[in-house]
Formats: structure tokens, C-alpha cells, sequence
């Protein structure tokens, strides 16, 4: 099938469909990666999960057809594919499986075929059990909640308001790592001041977050007019946030953390460099992690 030309400089929004058998987790991640090759195109994620009877796929076939766009989709079953391929291709819709061409190749390699199993990736495994005890202790341990059990993390973050410690612990936490955060708040004339619990952390391993002034002041700004906030100057004041950022990464250096810049980073991306840090300062660890 061709498809049109775009002009690059042009500005585009479009349909994504993705369907799955399982929880679309894979789906997601490589539509992400993908659509972010494209930076005047932007992706109106449909996503299409659990899609196992008849009536299920009717239902995902109706809105496909409501919304026409570029399909993606992880399928098991031959029947269900063959009728969304064949639905597609019928109404010149991109419509492409996404493991197909991976597993062929690690087939052939290994001289075996799939198992054909669907949700065979999501086997209830140590590492399943392992990420929902992990997810269980960051959404305990988000925002400076029960600080004293911090001393059982694996990575605690500190920052100031809003940079995306707690997106960025939850996104660990669904990796297994037990994360923490804890947030920095001036308190008057002296400034951030470190809750005396991070004297205790020896073996989590601490790192700083922050990002630009005027990258914290927008976020800020956004906050409070959906909470339709007013009177908290001082939160989004240029200078006093610029102070907050200044006085956070003096004391990440007196005290040896690593730091990230969130500014222009997704979460994505600093909960890689989060992970590839914790490989470098705890080796040991991450090797168990990875058995």
C-alpha cells in the first residue's frame, strides 16, 4: 500500500490503534519509542487490551473503523488476526504485528516455534511478585511517607517540587526496584534542610533530581490552575524557585549523590539513567536484580 507524503514541517496528528491479547504493555512502549522519531507528528493513543472473543474484537473493530489511523497489535490467536488484518487491509489501513518479525528471527536461530500462548510473557513469576511488592512499597513511600521504612530501599529520590520524583518512582518500582521520595521544601532562612532519615539510607542508593527554573515554574503554574489555586506566589516565583534549585544541588554535592536534570528528559528516559546509576554504585545488587 502507499502511503502519502507528508511535509515534515507540518504539524500532524493521528490515530493509533493497539490491540493485544495481553495488558498492551509492549505495544505502548514501542509505539512511544517510535512516535518519538516524529517530532511534528503526534499520536492519539487507542488502546485495545484483553482482545480474546469475538465480541471483544468486534467492539475494537468498530472503533478502528470510527478513528482510522495505523494499527499495531500482538495477537496469538490466527482467527483474530486474520480478522483484523483482513478488516484493515480491506479499508487501507496500516496495520502491522510488531513481534512477528523478532520471533521469526529468534525461531530460526533456536530451531523452535512459539508457544502460541496468550499473555505467555506475563507468567506469574519471582519477578511478577517482585514488581507488585515493589509497586506496593512506592506508592507507600511516595512523598515523604513513612520515611523510617526508606531504609529498606533500593533507590530513594530527593527533589524539590515537581520533578517528577513520584511518575519516576512508580516507573522504577514497575521495573522492581523498591523506590522512595522524598520531597525538598525551603524551610525559611535556612533553606533545604535533609529530613534526618537520609543519614540512615547506607544502603539504598540516594539520587538527586532537578531540573530548569523555568521548566519547574511552568509545571508549577499548570498545578495550581488545575487545582485552581490561587495565592502561592512564592511556588511559582522565578527567583525563589531559582534558590530552591540552587540550595538542592549544593547539598546533592556536599553529599556526594548522583544528580539527573529532568528539564527535557520523560520519565522513561530518567528512570533508565536511574538504572544504568544503580548498576554502576551497586553492582551486586543489580546482578541479582538481572539473574
Amino acid at each position: 500500500m502507499s502511503i502519502p507524503e507528508r511535509n515534515p514541517n507540518i504539524s500532524t496528528c493521528f490515530h493509533v490503534h493497539l490491540v493485544s491479547d495481553s495488558t498492551g504493555e509492549t505495544l505502548v512502549g514501542m509505539m512511544k519509542a517510535s512516535t518519538a522519531q516524529f517530532r511534528n507528528a503526534t499520536a492519539l493513543e487507542h488502546l485495545h487490551t484483553l482482545v480474546r472473543s469475538d465480541g471483544q474484537m468486534e467492539r475494537t473493530l468498530q472503533a478502528i473503523e470510527n478513528k482510522p489511523g495505523v494499527v499495531l497489535y500482538t495477537l496469538v490467536d490466527p482467527e483474530k488476526r486474520k480478522s483484523l488484518e483482513t478488516f484493515c487491509s480491506a479499508r487501507h489501513i496500516p496495520c502491522v504485528s510488531i513481534l512477528d518479525t523478532t520471533l521469526a528471527m529468534m525461531g530460526r536461530y533456536l530451531g523452535v516455534t512459539t508457544t502460541a500462548e496468550v499473555g505467555a510473557q506475563r507468567t506469574l513469576d519471582d519477578a511478577y511478585y517482585n514488581r507488585i511488592a515493589a509497586l506496593d512499597f512506592a506508592m507507600a513511600h511516595d512523598d515523604g511517607q513513612q520515611m523510617d521504612g526508606l531504609v529498606d530501599a533500593e533507590i530513594v529520590l530527593l527533589g524539590v517540587s515537581r520533578t517528577s520524583k513520584t511518575p519516576t518512582s512508580i516507573y522504577l518500582a514497575n521495573r522492581g526496584y523498591k523506590t522512595g521520595n522524598i520531597p525538598l521544601v525551603p524551610v525559611g532562612e535556612q533553606g533545604i534542610v535533609l529530613p534526618p532519615i537520609v543519614d540512615k539510607l547506607k544502603d539504598p542508593l540516594v539520587i538527586g533530581l532537578v531540573a530548569s527554573p523555568d521548566r519547574i515554574v511552568e509545571i508549577r503554574e499548570n498545578r495550581l490552575k488545575g487545582l485552581s489555586a490561587t495565592g502561592r506566589s512564592g511556588y511559582t516565583d522565578q527567583d525563589m524557585v531559582r534558590n530552591e534549585l540552587r540550595d538542592a544541588k549544593r547539598l546533592f554535592s556536599r553529599r556526594g549523590f548522583p544528580v539527573i536534570d529532568v528539564s527535557r528528559r520523560s520519565i522513561e528516559e530518567t528512570a533508565a539513567q536511574i538504572m544504568n546509576l544503580y548498576k554502576v554504585h551497586r553492582p551486586e545488587q543489580a546482578a541479582r536484580k538481572h539473574r
